[in-house]
């Protein structure tokens, strides 16, 4: 009875020693020992809650022209980022501007990944003349720089929230329908891929509860890196003129007003940079730490 007892006191602690194991290995445990991913992820938290509470914490309308208080120094009057070239407070078009700039990234890139894994699993999955016609489309796209493409997109399509997210989003289609397709001519080969179509399973449930669920690693990272170039992006067209317009603020276009007062009021294009740069820095900081959890040739 005895050695039956410490059997069962041993299988025991087995158990709990591979739950915890388990535990720590998960994905979350794993991206939490990641000090730069968390950084990161505090940075997004953080311009999160700006997006969330811009309303609650601008002390002043984004919009009012006080043409007695422009090219306010910060800190003085009052203005905490000093104010623009038409007196508008500067930190409460930042908060406004992280609505949109980051509406425009995170909208880009579902539009980008949508297309995108739907032609590349399409393009994977039925290979010969459709793969060709489908992967030949992307090349010619990928044929232009990225911020050409947008350009000549918002030429065609015109300014606003709307069309931006689209020009960029369209733009970001090749990335993704590569990254999908190649995972799929991987996945697609695999053992228990055979075995469901053996099973009878039909093409769409094969391609979405089997293929695609097993190619979803690379996308999430793929999507988190995109919302950095994308903000990139908006803020590239913003500053030439084609994106998003006055007087609605955005990241892009409070630099495009900043950049001919370098000289007497730097700082508009220096605060507007900066918060363009410190969250494309987190998103890229993030993606680097959820690329490192979810490969598994990584382990730390």
């Amino acid at each position: 009875m005895d050695g039956n007892a410490n059997d069962i006191l041993g299988v025991t602690a087995q158990a709990e020693i591979i739950k915890k194991e388990r535990k720590a290995n998960n994905a979350w445990n794993k991206l939490k020992r990641n000090r730069t991913a968390m950084f990161g992820l505090i940075i997004i938290c953080i311009m999160v809650f700006m997006v969330i509470f811009a309303d609650v914490i601008s002390p002043y309308d984004p919009n009012v022209i006080d043409l007695g208080n422009t090219y306010v120094k910060p800190g003085n009057m009052g203005h905490v980022f000093g104010t623009d070239e038409f007196g508008r407070d500067l930190l409460s078009r930042i908060l406004y501007g992280s609505r949109i700039s980051i509406l425009v990234a995170v909208g880009a890139t579902l539009v980008g990944g949508i297309i995108g894994l739907f032609l590349g699993l399409i393009s994977g999955y039925a290979g010969g003349i459709t793969d060709s016609i489908i992967m030949r489309v992307m090349d010619g796209m990928m044929a232009f720089p990225f911020v050409l493409l947008s350009i000549l997109l918002m030429t065609i399509l015109g300014s606003g929230v709307f069309n931006v997210i689209l020009a960029i989003g369209i733009s970001n289609v090749p990335i993704f329908a590569r990254i999908v397709r190649g995972q799929v001519l991987v996945v697609k080969n695999e053992e228990y891929c055979n075995a469901v179509k053996i099973l009878g399973a039909s093409h769409t449930r094969l391609l979405f509860s089997h293929i695609l669920p097993n190619s979803i690693s690379p996308i999430i990272v793929q999507a988190t890196l995109n919302v950095a170039g994308s903000i990139i992006s908006e803020a590239a067209l913003s500053f030439l003129g084609l994106g998003i317009s006055q007087p609605t603020a955005s990241w892009g276009n409070i630099l495009r007003g900043g950049k001919d007062y370098l000289v007497t009021a730097p700082h508009i294009a220096t605060i507007s940079g900066f918060f363009i740069l410190i969250t494309v820095l987190g998103f890229n900081l993030l993606g680097d730490g959820i690329r490192d959890v979810l490969d598994p040739k990584m382990k730390k």
